[in-house]
C-alpha cells in the first residue's frame, strides 16, 4: 500500500473518530444532567477505572494497551470538563466578594513581620503609607493569628525570594488559617553587612540575620571563613542585636534602612549573590474578598496518591486557556511522600474559564481551597 493510500484511509478513520467523539460528548451531557438531577458527583473514579480496564482488554498488544489507557483517560477528562460547565453555581467562588481595592484609612490596622527597619516594614509603608496603624510581630504565626482574630485588618508576610525560593513556613500557615491573600508587593533586596563604626570585614566573627538573608549572601560569607553566620528572627532583629551588644566583632546582614534605623555603619554594601535579588510579600486579610481587577489566583489542594493525579488537575488550567505561573509542594503530615500543592495562575474569579477550571479542580482534588485573587506586581 503506498503512502497516499495510507493517508487517505487515515483521513477517513479520523472523520469517523471525530463524528463518534461528538456523539460521545452529547451522551456525556445527558449523563451530567442525570447526575445533577439525582445529586450525584460528576467525578466517579470507580466507574472510570473500570471503564479503562475494560477497553484495555480489547487491545491486542502491550503497546496498544498503554496507548488506549492514555487515550481513554483523556477522553474521560474532556467529558468531565464538559459536564462541569453544566453545574449551577460555584461554591468555592461564591464564598468570595469582589471589591474595588484595599480599604485603607488612618484607622486601618496593619501587622508586619519582624521589627522596625525590616524589609517587611518597608513593604507595609510602600503599600499602605505611613498614616495607617502599623505594628509588628516577630513570628510568622503571630501575624496570621493577629489577622484571623481581628486584631489587624491586614498582615504582611514574605513568601518568596527570587534567589532562594519559597518560604515553606508561610505556605503551611496559609493552610492552617482561614486568611486569604488580597495583594502582593515585590521589593528589590540589597543586603549589606552592618556593624559598629570603624569595623572592617576582617574584624567580624559573628554575623546575625534571618536564614533567608544568610542564604542570599552565601558567596560573600564564603570569602570570609572567620565569619560565623547565626540565624536570627529577621534581618532587622539581627541589626538590633548588634546595636544592643556594642561588640565590634559582631555584624548583621540587612538593609541600609536598618543600618540608619539602628545607628550602624555599612561595612560592605550590596553583598547578595544576585543583583536581581527580590522578595515577594503577600498581603492577607480575614475577609473572603478579591480585587475586581485582580489577575493572579492562588490555590492549595491535596491529590489522591495515584498515577496522573497532578497531570489531571493541571489539565483544567491548560484546557481553559489559563497560564500557570507557579507551583510549590509541601509534604503532608502523617502521609510519607504525599504532598499538598500550591498553584498560582493568571485570571479573575469572575471569568468563565477560571470558574470552569475551579469547578473541575475542586471536584477532583482533596481539601481544595482558593487562597486569594489579587493583582500581579
Amino acid at each position: 500500500m503506498d503512502l497516499l493510500e495510507c493517508r487517505k484511509q487515515i483521513d477517513e478513520i479520523d472523520r469517523q473518530m471525530v463524528s463518534l467523539f461528538e456523539e460521545r460528548m452529547k451522551i456525556s451531557r445527558d449523563v451530567a444532567e442525570y447526575k445533577l438531577s439525582v445529586g450525584k458527583k460528576i467525578y466517579d473514579k470507580e466507574r472510570e477505572d473500570a471503564k479503562i480496564r475494560m477497553v484495555e482488554e480489547m487491545t491486542d498488544s502491550q503497546f496498544n494497551r498503554h496507548a488506549v489507557r492514555e487515550l481513554y483517560s483523556q477522553l474521560m477528562s474532556m467529558s468531565r470538563k464538559l459536564q462541569y460547565t453544566l453545574i449551577p453555581g460555584e461554591t468555592a467562588v461564591q464564598q468570595f466578594t469582589p471589591v474595588e481595592g484595599l480599604d485603607i484609612t488612618e484607622a486601618t490596622r496593619v501587622v508586619y513581620f519582624g521589627v522596625p527597619g525590616s524589609y517587611t516594614e518597608q513593604a507595609m509603608l510602600e503599600v499602605f503609607g505611613d498614616k495607617v496603624q502599623g505594628f509588628n510581630r516577630t513570628a510568622f504565626k503571630d501575624i496570621m493569628e493577629a489577622v484571623q482574630a481581628g486584631e489587624a485588618d491586614y498582615g504582611i508576610l514574605p513568601i518568596e525570594n527570587s534567589s532562594t525560593g519559597g518560604i515553606d513556613d508561610i505556605y503551611d500557615l496559609l493552610v492552617d488559617y482561614e486568611n486569604v491573600i488580597v495583594g502582593q508587593h515585590i521589593i528589590k533586596i540589597r543586603q549589606s553587612l552592618l556593624g559598629l563604626a570603624g569595623a572592617k570585614p576582617e574584624d567580624i566573627k559573628t554575623v546575625y540575620s534571618h536564614p533567608q538573608g544568610i542564604l542570599q549572601c552565601s558567596r560573600f560569607l564564603e570569602k570570609y571563613p572567620s565569619m560565623k553566620a547565626v540565624e536570627f528572627a529577621s534581618t532587622a532583629a539581627g541589626a538590633a542585636k548588634v546595636k544592643e551588644d556594642q561588640d565590634s566583632s559582631q555584624a548583621a546582614i540587612g538593609s541600609i534602612r536598618a543600618a540608619e534605623y539602628y545607628g550602624l555603619s555599612v561595612i560592605c554594601e550590596q553583598i547578595n549573590d544576585e543583583d536581581t535579588n527580590s522578595t515577594r510579600f503577600i498581603i492577607i486579610t480575614r475577609e473572603k474578598k478579591y480585587l475586581e481587577d485582580g489577575n493572579l489566583i492562588s490555590l492549595s489542594l491535596e491529590l489522591p496518591h495515584t498515577a496522573g493525579s497532578l497531570y489531571n488537575i493541571l489539565s483544567h488550567i491548560r484546557f481553559n486557556g489559563l497560564n500557570m505561573t507557579k507551583i510549590e509542594s509541601r509534604p503532608l503530615s502523617g502521609k510519607p511522600f504525599e504532598y499538598r500543592f500550591f498553584i498560582d495562575f493568571q485570571g479573575n474569579l469572575k471569568e468563565p474559564g477560571v470558574r470552569n477550571a475551579i469547578r473541575g479542580m475542586a471536584e477532583e482534588a482533596v481539601d481544595f481551597r482558593i487562597l486569594g485573587n489579587y493583582k500581579e506586581s
